[in-house]
């Protein structure tokens, strides 16, 4: 007996077009019978336009949209719910995606340019114990998709005189625990088809994955790197970032030996300070002895504390006096006030939820 079909059958799920590279949005242009071109304008709508309509757009015949709309999607796209200003201007943005996990970028003004600190997670299983974000447990991995509708959104909310030229993934989550999407999205950012952003003005920071730093230099992407080490022993590192366990400093130090600089680029090594724990003269002399024999630059960051965190920031005294030793031993050393810290929006303040206590809010789009 012939089976009947069932009209209530759904057909085929859409591409959701944020998602694919530019080869596979070529190969689907290809597919409904287009001149390749049609994947450039296309190209050229999503990422440099940011359109939100198939309808938008309007140099691709009607014919071609009507196609392209039976097999695809404009998606994934994040929904703003709030943004939040700091006193410095800094402004924290809370997404939801469509399945309703909430998720937060920052928009950072520097003296002429704006920075975007992009998330690649919902949350973080890695459980560094000075970052709200790991204290929050892991949820999922960020599509390519949602990684550029943060960047895609941001642009939107920017003023007639603002730029956004500089992004840097170190809002929620470890991006070499999500490689694929994240590479998938450097690749589209720095395209001249895609985003068109120098790689100069991109960087990714990390824990130390080792073998997702090893598969990381096999890109050959154009950024900068960012090692988040927090401790010069692996006595200390063991206590505050879990990771260490798995991959200890040894093992850290040889991926970072090998890994790839381009011309002018040196590492960059982030070093939050704790009170009593990471931030006296011997731990700085420790630090400087680890580094030594990789090209590097370090960023001191005081901790930014949340309510129940179990640090505390040292004193300026303190900071100043690890600054100097390590200044002393020749190292490029700079104190790194995070902003934003007002609105919950500072390096490791990240939380994805709303809280009227924390945030000061102003009007979408403002």
């Amino acid at each position: 007996m012939t089976e009947l079909a069932n009209p209530a059958a759904p057909g085929p799920a859409k591409k959701k077009l944020l998602d694919l590279s530019l080869g596979e949005i070529q190969d689907l242009i290809l597919a409904l019978g287009e001149k390749p071109y049609r994947a450039t304008q296309l190209g050229a709508w999503l990422f440099r336009r940011g359109a939100e309509d198939l309808a938008n757009m309007t140099d691709i015949a009607t014919a071609t949209r009507a196609r392209l709309a039976q097999v695809a999607e404009l998606a994934p796209r994040l929904t703003l719910l709030e943004t939040a200003r700091a006193s410095d201007q800094t402004r924290k943005i809370l997404w939801a995606a469509e399945d309703g996990a909430r998720l937060e970028s920052v928009l950072i003004p520097e003296k002429d340019h704006l920075t975007l600190c992009l998330s690649c997670q919902v949350g973080c299983r890695l459980g560094c114990r000075f970052c709200r974000t790991g204290d929050l447990g892991f949820q999922r991995d960020l599509s390519q998709g949602e990684i550029l509708s943060q960047i895609l959104g941001a642009r939107k909310l920017l003023g007639p005189a603002e730029r956004l030229t500089n992004l840097v993934f170190m809002g929620m989550g470890e991006p070499l625990l999500n490689l694929k999407e994240v590479t998938r999205s450097l690749a589209l950012i720095t395209s001249p088809q895609g985003l068109a952003m120098a790689g100069k003005h991109l960087s990714l920071s990390t824990v130390g994955v080792i073998p997702g730093l090893y598969r990381l230099a096999e890109s050959q992407l154009n950024f900068g790197l960012t090692i988040s080490l927090g401790a010069p022993t692996d006595e200390i590192r063991d206590q505050i970032m879990p990771i260490n366990r798995q991959y200890p400093l040894a093992d850290l130090k040889k991926a970072l030996a090998a890994f790839p600089l381009r011309k002018g680029r040196r590492l960059t090594i982030a070093y939050i300070l704790l009170k009593g724990v990471n931030d006296s003269p011997r731990e700085a002399l420790a630090l400087s002895r680890y580094l030594t024999g990789l090209k590097t630059k370090i960023n001191l960051i005081p901790f930014n504390p949340w309510p129940g965190a179990p640090f505390e920031r040292p004193d300026l005294a303190t900071i100043e006096l690890f600054w100097r030793t390590l200044r002393d031993k020749h190292h490029t050393v700079i104190i790194r006030w995070s902003k934003g810290a007002d609105v919950a929006g500072a390096c490791g303040q990240l939380a994805g939820q709303r809280n009227a206590e924390e945030l000061k809010k102003e009007p979408i789009g403002s």
